[in-house]
């Protein structure tokens, strides 16, 4: 029998009333159910200790457990996922989010729950505007802070979960955290796509982070066009065998995409001669020998699409960049990826570090090693649970429910 414990999120579970949706985890035949933090289902600024009872009541006449407390990285603003972070420059916007871990911290306490999670958020546009604060150190002050709320004698452990794109992005940086914190009462959250997005050798780094790890996350992945979105510097010099590039030029918020098959200028103007000369020196730097295309900006489809969450999903991760940067770019991701016109790109869009679509898959329709995943997690030490996250999957979440037991369980042995 495996050491991990199977799980579901009610992230994926948000078209549900949070009670049925904790009938539909133990129905489907899992060992425990993650509570996730979620405005308009499970919402701590409205949940009373009243409804927490309740909530014990139903999880204590049912087998499912429930295992981890997920205080939601998108709670706050819809449009703006993961802000405020815990490393804000605004003291006023760290304590929003220090106030939800400690909310989380609560109904742990009322659940009878002993992990808390949490993301370290993105470094943004005002960091690199102030580059003489420390995010790190914003960070770590953060974490103690949350950590203050656990009293001595409870066992609750607060988890920080390496996400891609974030300040805390890799497992590596994840244990380097945990040393910085320096408290047996905060220990590493490991998202397997996660891993697979943002490690060299996934399988080697969950068998080295195993021995931190208190809880997992679980879900497939696949490989993507990878592309990275900067602001034009000095020194760019594009590495397209990593990723593909769209460079933003800030004083006319146009974009020049460096692509080897699909070089293109986004643009609203014809080109100052500098500008001009500035395209042909990033094209030769980045080794682009086709000739460059002219798309006007102001053409592109800038409305709904099925590709809506593909997208956004993809330019929350970005960091550095103001989001209304991000915003303009949006039209041109979905320009590519074909929304009104034929795809220029095939696969989805993707900024992580190996190509691997952050985009969570039903386990077993991506290109992930579960099975030796699995095995290199129990052979670091692990054990404990592995909660399903499909966020992606809230539409179509009986399958996604049932798709996932039934593909994780003939790995672990079920129950």
């Amino acid at each position: 029998m495996s050491a991990i414990q199977l799980s579901y999120s009610t992230f994926g579970l948000t078209n549900l009333d949070f009670l049925d949706a904790i009938d539909a985890v133990d129905r489907a035949g899992y060992d425990g159910i993650e509570i996730s933090f979620h405005r308009d289902q499970f919402n701590p600024f409205n949940v009373d200790d009243a409804y927490l009872d309740a909530v014990k009541q139903r999880l204590d006449a049912r087998r499912v457990k429930a295992c981890c407390v997920a205080t939601a990285s998108h709670f706050f603003d819809p449009h703006r996922p993961h802000e405020p972070s815990l490393m804000a420059l605004e003291k006023a916007a760290r304590m929003r989010r220090i106030d939800l871990v400690k909310r989380g911290i609560h109904v742990a306490r009322k659940l009878g729950v002993n992990l808390v999670t949490f993301g370290s958020g993105f470094i943004r546009d005002d960091h690199v505007a102030h580059p003489e604060v420390d995010p790190s150190a914003l960070l770590v002050d953060s974490i103690h802070e949350c950590l203050r709320e656990i009293r001595d004698d409870e066992d609750i452990t607060l988890l920080i979960e390496p996400e891609p794109g974030m300040h805390i992005e890799t497992l590596e940086q994840g244990l380097a955290l945990l040393d910085a914190v320096n408290s047996p009462k905060f220990k590493l959250h490991i998202d397997i796509c996660h891993a697979y997005c943002s490690e060299k050798n996934y399988v080697d780094a969950l068998r080295k982070a195993a021995p931190q790890a208190r809880y997992l996350h679980i879900s497939d992945a696949q490989e993507g066009y990878n592309l990275k979105i900067v602001h034009d510097r000095d020194d760019l010099a594009p590495d397209l065998d990593f990723a593909s590039v769209l460079v933003h030029f800030p004083d006319t918020a146009d974009f020049l995409l460096l692509d080897r098959n699909h070089p293109i200028h986004f643009r609203e103007q014809a080109p100052s001669a500098a500008r001009t000369k500035r395209i042909e020196t990033l094209m030769q730097r980045a080794g682009i020998h086709k000739d460059l295309r002219v798309v006007d900006y102001s053409s592109l489809y800038a409305g709904s699409s099925p590709l809506d969450d593909e997208i956004f999903t993809y330019l929350i991760s970005m960091p550095g960049l103001s989001y209304d940067v991000l915003e303009r770019a949006r039209p041109i991701c979905g320009y590519l990826r074909g929304v009104k016109t034929p795809p220029l790109v095939d696969k989805m869009v993707a900024n992580t570090l190996t190509g691997i679509v952050h985009f969570h898959e039903i386990p077993g329709e991506g290109t992930l090693d579960l099975a030796g995943s699995f095995r290199a997690l129990e052979e670091g030490g692990f054990k404990g649970y592995g909660s399903v996250e499909l966020y992606h999957h809230v539409e179509g979440w009986q399958k996604a429910l049932d798709d996932s037991y039934r593909h994780l369980a003939a790995i672990t042995g079920g129950r």
